[in-house]
């Protein structure tokens, strides 16, 4: 059973941490079974959203504008965070971008985790859906928003200690922290040659960019370079 630790959800511009960005983070540390504190940020964008991530989580651009630089906001939840074990639906997705983070910065820490998600799909086997928001639903978990970073991670603590009471005993081994282990490479930041030839390459073939050029990494400035000589051809 565990008596400390914390509840993560971010919310992300895109499903992909190697090329998309966190955009807000939300946290419920617990100590002895009690809420102790919480911790909440929006993380500015270089980018406009995409309008699927307006939509679902109802921040806008004017909001992420006021949002914090993302840097220093990953690293004040990671001191935040600890050597707490995170407990999170489904834990990995969220842990995968700040492992990401954590790789291009060059910091090595081991982390454990508890997943609601896979929980709930041992356990209540027979549910239609297994999303926090249907969840939420089926145990009357109240939450003010949906798709809010800490919203979600105070429902998905609520959850959480539905699930230990009702499951833990026929299912000990599902509420063991477990290692969170994701694979992942440092992307280096793309060389000023890179950028510089992708912005003649765009002004020449007047593409108005989607992403911010200073962001990208090398690997990401060729995928881009190719895609636009695929399309548009050479200077």
């Amino acid at each position: 059973m565990l008596k400390d630790y914390i509840v993560v959800d971010l919310e992300m511009t895109g499903l992909n941490p190697k090329r998309d960005h966190i955009l807000e983070i939300g946290a419920v540390k617990v100590k002895d079974k009690e809420v102790q504190s919480t911790f909440s940020v929006l993380i500015r964008q270089e980018t406009p959203l995409d309008e699927r991530i307006v939509q679902l989580t109802g921040i806008t651009d004017e909001m992420a504008s006021a949002g914090g630089e993302m840097d220093a906001a990953v690293s004040s939840f990671l001191e935040f965070a600890g050597d707490f074990t995170w407990v999170g639906h489904n834990v990995m997705f969220d842990y995968s971008f700040v492992k990401q983070w954590e790789a291009n910065h060059r910091i090595k820490r081991i982390c454990y985790g508890v997943d609601t998600l896979k929980i709930a799909r041992k356990c209540l086997p027979d549910l239609e859906k297994k999303t926090l928001d249907f969840l939420c639903e089926y145990y009357a978990i109240s939450r003010t928003a949906k798709h809010r970073a800490l919203e979600d991670a105070l429902a998905d603590r609520a959850l959480y200690e539905i699930l230990e009471e009702r499951f833990e005993k026929q299912e000990p081994g599902l509420f063991m922290k477990k290692e969170l282990q994701y694979k992942v490479k440092r992307q280096t930041p793309a060389t000023p040659r890179q950028k510089n030839y992708l912005k003649v390459l765009m002004e020449y073939h007047k593409i108005v960019p989607d992403v911010s050029l200073d962001q990208l990494s090398r690997s990401e400035a060729s995928r881009l370079t190719d895609r636009i000589l695929r399309e548009f051809g050479r200077i």
